[in-house]
Parts: structure tokens; sequence; C-alpha cells
């Protein structure tokens, strides 16, 4: 008798609380998204809600050198078109913190930030991201939509024809609530990467979206 032993993969899954702390559960095995479920302040909210109704592009990159782990990140220039607004700052000090958190909890010394105004999805088919984990939080607008694992064919992803047509099927993450998305580059999670699109936009509908990645 063979005495090889077969390693099987723990079940993936997701975990979701009204404290910063559930962030630090994407660091679990087992777990391919945190959802940190928060309520926004409102003069964030009205800032982002506000600069969607300007109508105006935005589309920022920054790579941010996180060597110092109390060093605060310099978003000098994002969103600077925008500084007039009421709430500017209070965005801006929200976007820092949350930088910094993810910097620390990941030991990430070089961060890739994108600030995007969208007026159409950006990735409208399910798909996985191949990267390590990905910080994803919606401003204003409709946040990103999800999939329980094994609701989809992984190989079969891209696949219009493939994805669940229910509704009740697709999850979907709440406005101002911050996700971190376990990607294929993950070490040992390859293939449980978390599946997810951008959801799909009206005519006139618009989102504003933080993306965060991890660099070096």
């Amino acid at each position: 008798m063979s005495n090889v032993v077969r390693l099987i993969r723990p079940l993936v899954g997701h975990v979701s609380g009204q404290t910063p702390e559930t962030m630090t559960r994407i660091l679990d095995d087992e777990v391919n998204l945190a959802i940190w479920q928060r309520q926004l302040p409102v003069h964030i909210s009205h800032f982002a809600e506000l600069l969607l109704s300007l109508g105006e592009p935005l589309a920022d990159a920054l790579v941010l050198e996180m060597g110092d782990e109390n060093a605060q990140p310099n978003l000098k220039g994002l969103a600077s078109r925008f500084n007039d607004l009421d709430g500017y700052e209070g965005f801006i000090a929200d976007i820092s913190w949350l930088v910094s958190a993810y910097a620390c909890l990941l030991g990430a010394k070089r961060v890739g930030l994108r600030l995007r105004a969208l007026d159409k999805a950006m990735c409208p088919r399910f798909h996985v991201d191949h990267v390590p984990v990905r910080l994803i939080t919606t401003y204003a607008g409709l946040g990103s939509q999800w999939l329980q694992e094994g609701v989809m064919n992984r190989r079969h992803l891209g696949q219009a024809q493939a994805e669940p047509a229910e509704p009740s099927r697709i999850e979907q993450v709440n406005t101002g609530d911050v996700a971190l998305l376990k990607g294929e580059k993950w070490q040992g999670n390859e293939g449980a990467g978390l599946i997810h699109r951008s959801p799909a936009l009206a005519d006139g509908e618009r989102r504003l979206i933080l993306t965060l990645d991890w660099l070096a």
C-alpha cells in the first residue's frame, strides 16, 4: 500500500467585521477575503459624491516607498485638482491611514496606489488577481462584486456564459467598506484567489475607487 499522503487544501472563505482588526484575518490560510465593514465619515462621503458629480476625469497612480514603518506616505499631488472641495483633507487623511495600515499588515516596502473615477466596469468579467493581496475600497458608487467559493468553475473564468445568472449568488462589497482580496500570487493560495469583478454601471453612473497593491 502506498504511503503517499495527499495534502488537502482547506476550504477558503471570507470574514467580515466592524473593526479594523478584521483586516488582519487576510493572513489566515483559509481566508481569501477580509472585509472591514465601516461607515464613512459624512465629510468624506460628501467629498466623494461631490467629486463624482463634477463629471471630471480622475485616474491618479502613485508608487509609495514605505521604508520606515512609522513614515507617512507621500500623497502629494493625489487628486490635487479637487483640493478646494470641502472634505478633501479628511479624504486624503483616510487614504494615508489605509496605506500605512496596509503596509504595516503585509510588511510592504513599496505600495502601488490607484485612485480612479469610473463610469464603466473596468473588469466586467469574473476573474482572479495575479497579485498577493489587493486592497479595494469604493468611496462613492457601487462596490465590487465577488463570489463564494464553488459558485463558479474556475476553469471558466472570463467566460460570460459560465457566470452565475441569479443575482442572489453574487455578493457585493458595500460602499465605504475596506476589502482585502487574496490573489494567486500569495504563497500557498495558488488556485484559490478570490473571484470578483467590477459592477456594471448605468448611463451617468460613476464610482470612486481606491486600490492598493503590494509591490515589494
